[in-house]
């Protein structure tokens, strides 16, 4: 029989001391500090060690909420338990801005709440890992925007248009914003990388309207703050995030300026690559449903990387126009418009109706072959239109577009009914039924021809 040496027990002894997890405590916060609990969220924020879970009761907090350390963060439910703004810059400010970019702070969950009234972002991250944003309502924050966001932080270098938005994600990685409900402020969600890279988080599932003077999600590489990058003002990058069923409907529509969802590579070294959309309903905003942009190539400046980006799996519908010098000649359910080349940029599997572009390109050549692909995606006729432009390519890049569906068997080259392709599109062969039909998604290709 086997038996234990002495030193052996011992060092299990203590192994099992030693390894037991710590157990978190959990504070509460109530507005009149009964029963034990806080008065304000501050006050137990201050109070909580790393790993706490602080609760908070139903009622109204006027109060901005700054976390620095791992802490869950829990409200008793929207429309319940309220953080009221009102005059403060933000109402949930998950700050790591002292530490490394990307991992100032880790581990922060805020869930259940209706935050409001900020002069800023509501709920603004900045230089965190591992944050989870979930089941809260985001509404009315942006009140300084009509003042010019005075007192933004020097940290927000591109922010001045529009104050942050409703929920910020700046140098985060590894996070999740999930199932909120944000609507009424300037714009909705958006990432960027001002403080850090910001890479591999999940946007999904959040309800984005009626946000009047931005997009509804926006994925837009900023210059570096000085604090997070003292020798280079590069873009950190916006790489690997997925944006998957949202429903963003009703932005941008108080100035005509937000997509529904807008992938932004601006100026010289912005980076926005690698990203996926997938599965989101897009409808009504003030900008096309998916707008890509970059606007800035002067000669000899620092690379733009704005690759391998994926437009996969949308509805998209009742968008208007793009504008300045990403103009579409009418409302639009794509613009991928780029004065650099690109490479790798996929739209695949979209449904796309009641535009009269469905697919606008404007990109500069760059290299040997297609620079975008478009396949599998349901160009849909705008009806009472002659007829509907399915793709518009007006740039020198080409579009590898073959197996669409363009509204009727006969395909784009049909002289009615059917959506047009421009010159610059491989459109050969086509579907001559929807993509979105049972019958491609279980059977071969029995739908293509050839003309």
């Amino acid at each position: 029989m086997y038996r234990p040496s002495l030193l052996s027990a011992l060092l299990g002894g203590i192994c099992f001391i030693a390894c037991q997890p710590s157990f978190a405590a959990t504070w509460c916060v109530n507005t009149g500090g009964t029963g034990g609990c806080k008065a304000t969220i501050g006050v137990a924020v201050a109070a909580a060690s790393a790993g706490d879970i602080i609760q908070v009761a139903a009622g109204t907090f006027a109060e901005s909420v700054i976390i620095q350390k791992s802490l869950s963060l829990i409200g008793a439910g929207i429309g319940a338990t309220t953080i009221d703004a009102t005059g403060q810059p933000n109402g949930v400010f998950i700050d790591g801005t002292m530490g490394s970019p990307g991992t100032g702070v880790s581990g922060v969950v805020v869930s259940g709440f209706t935050i409001e009234n900020a002069n800023f972002e509501g709920i603004l991250v900045a230089s965190a890992t591992d944050v989870t944003i979930s089941e809260n309502e985001v509404m009315n924050n942006n009140l300084a925007l009509s003042q010019g966001c005075p007192g933004l932080p020097a940290f927000e270098t591109n922010e001045a248009q529009d104050c942050g938005e409703g929920v910020h994600l700046m140098g985060a990685d590894h996070s999740i914003v999930d199932d909120n409900l944000v609507h009424n402020n300037s714009g909705g969600i958006l990432i960027s990388d001002e403080t850090g890279p910001n890479h591999d988080n999940l946007v999904t599932r959040n309800t984005v309207n009626s946000n009047g003077y931005a997009c509804g999600i926006t994925l837009a590489s900023h210059p570096a703050a000085s604090l997070a990058n003292p020798t280079s003002p590069l873009s950190f990058g916006i790489y690997h995030n997925t944006i998957s069923e949202n429903e963003s409907s009703s932005n941008g529509l108080s100035n005509g300026g937000g997509a529904g969802i807008g992938l932004y590579a601006q100026g010289p070294g912005a980076q926005t690559y690698g990203n996926v959309v997938i599965g989101n309903t897009i409808t009504g905003n003030g900008l096309p449903g998916v707008a890509m942009h970059n606007h800035a190539a002067p000669p000899g400046a620092p690379a733009i990387n704005f690759n391998d980006n994926s437009i996969i799996g949308n509805t998209i519908r009742l968008n208007a126009a793009d504008s300045e010098d990403a103009a579409t000649a009418g409302p639009t359910g794509i613009n991928i418009y780029s004065l650099t080349p690109m490479t790798g940029t996929v739209v695949a599997q979209n449904v796309i109706d009641h535009e009269s572009i469905d697919l606008a390109v404007n990109v500069a050549s760059g290299g040997a072959g297609p620079q975008i692909q478009a396949h599998l995606n349901d160009f849909a006729p705008f009806g009472f239109r002659p007829y509907t432009q399915g793709i518009s390519n007006t740039g020198g890049a080409l579009v590898d577009a073959t197996e669409n569906w363009w509204g009727c068997s006969a395909g784009p080259e049909a002289l009615n009914g059917c959506t047009k392709a421009s010159s610059g599109v491989n459109f050969m062969p086509w579907l001559t039924q929807p993509a979105t039909s049972p019958l491609l998604r279980t059977g071969p290709h029995p739908l293509l021809r050839i003309q």
